[in-house]
């Protein structure tokens, strides 16, 4: 049973040292009891609380990971409802789902494989393969479902899927799968003896799905009791809009520790038609789907829902960096010029594109600003002379070049004398405001 935050905080040092955060020990023992930071915050909790404390510290949503030869994909351990009350943790692992029957299984596994975009300094790739096994055990679906998993298995080391009611096919091919941690599809009030077993067997995660929530929640009781932990829940529905109220309920009552739904979920984004997979994926994404199951092998499908997934799995407190440091662009030599921005990442990637695209080369020195775009970090006192010419000394930018010139961008030509200052044997010039002026500006004035 859930702990209030006042039984919590008898169990916590009462010292008010500050250190996890809060200003006092009630206070963080209030967010503890609403699920809105972590035990490990506190740095003095004794051992014997952390016992006490586990069941109250413990995410709202169970932490399910699968992994597959140093690759993994963890979902749950969510502990809010929308975004802006903390942030959502862990990204829904997006699958392709192929047949294990399909001649070209290896190869379409292969293809989608190697996808790999780059948006704002990030690889993005899918996360994985759902294989789904074809008829009943009479039409040799076991044999099937293991060469199906053997010929994935050679073209990547992505973690998998396996849908099947046949436990026996199950069994088998999860002995393929050594030293993994895989998810199979799926139990049901017919099955879910069985499935539990092989579950449990192989250390697996269990799917669950039931016409209803409550049905869900009992099913959910008698699978644990079986001794399965990992579980994730398919919520069902019949069309978007059923499935959509399912999700927010079942996230609503696992975030008021009703533990029978304090499960991922999995959905199909093909389940109504592919016309319309795109549309149900996104909001799948958008509304607590752990696992997202996709049919289609479309770049121009895939790509908007990885940077969707990203944009809502990004805290919305922490602005998108890049690593500060010194970028080399278009082969710069001695003599190129320095430019120098923050590293907010929209701002690093808007001057780097310009200055690439134009052909010109230039040493772009990226600041330490906290995530923060030129003028809110001037604003803020993180973008500065003194930041900049630490990173101008720090990163030793003086040795890669034979002509000291650096660049400031146009909205902070305020700070031009005071770098100056700081800089005294580098000439300091001032940019254009926006970073499509840049091309121009470097053929016309650093020449």
């Amino acid at each position: 049973m859930a702990l209030s935050g006042i039984q919590i905080y008898k169990m916590l040092p009462q010292t008010n040292c500050k250190e996890c955060g809060f200003p006092t020990c009630l206070a963080f023992a209030m967010k503890l009891a609403a699920k809105q930071v972590e035990l490990g915050s506190c740095p003095y909790v004794s051992e014997e609380s952390k016992k006490q404390l586990a069941e109250s510290a413990a995410p709202p949503i169970r932490l399910i990971t699968l992994k597959s030869n140093g690759t993994e994909v963890k979902v749950g351990n969510e502990v809010v409802m929308f975004r802006h009350e903390k942030t959502f943790y862990n990204k829904p692992g997006l699958f392709l789902r192929v047949k294990a029957s399909d001649p070209d299984i290896a190869k379409k596994v292969a293809q989608a494989d190697a996808y790999k975009v780059n948006y704002v300094g990030m690889d993005f790739t899918l996360n994985g393969f759902a294989i789904e096994a074809d008829g009943d055990a009479s039409t040799g679906s076991a044999q099937v479902l293991s060469a199906a998993v053997k010929a994935v298995r050679e073209v990547t080391k992505r973690p998998l899927i396996l849908i099947g009611s046949d436990a026996a096919a199950l069994d088998s091919s999860l002995s393929l799968l050594v030293n993994e941690s895989t998810l199979i599809y799926a139990a049901d009030s017919s099955n879910y003896e069985s499935l539990a077993d092989v579950a449990k067997k192989h250390k697996a995660v269990l799917v669950v799905k039931a016409d209803s929530l409550d049905d869900l929640a009992d099913l959910t009781q008698k699978i644990q009791a079986k001794g399965v932990e990992d579980m994730v829940l398919d919520l069902g529905g019949k069309n978007l809009s059923e499935w959509l109220a399912r999700s927010t309920q079942a996230r609503r009552l696992a975030l008021k520790n009703f533990k029978p739904l304090g499960y991922p979920s999995i959905f199909f984004a093909a389940q109504n038609g592919l016309d319309k997979e795109a549309v149900y994926a996104a909001q799948a994404i958008a509304k607590y789907a752990g696992f997202v199951v996709i049919d289609t092998f479309a770049p121009e499908m895939i790509y908007p829902l990885l940077v969707l997934r990203e944009n809502i799995y990004t805290d919305p407190q922490k602005p998108i960096q890049v690593q500060p440091g010194v970028y080399e662009i278009n082969s710069p030599k001695p003599e190129s010029p320095v430019l120098v921005t923050t590293n907010f990442s929209i701002t690093y990637f808007a001057v780097a594109n310009e200055v690439e695209g134009s052909g010109l080369p230039a040493w772009l020195v990226v600041t330490d600003a906290e995530g923060m775009s030129v003028l809110t970090a001037w604003a803020a006192g993180k973008f500065d002379a003194e930041r900049i010419a630490k990173a101008i000394k720090g990163f030793d930018v003086a040795s890669k070049v034979s002509k000291k010139r650096i660049v400031l961008p146009g909205h902070v030509a305020v700070l031009s004398g005071e770098v100056e200052e700081e800089l005294s044997d580098w000439e300091v010039r001032v940019g254009p405001r926006e970073a499509v002026d840049l091309p121009a500006f470097m053929k016309q004035a650093l020449n």
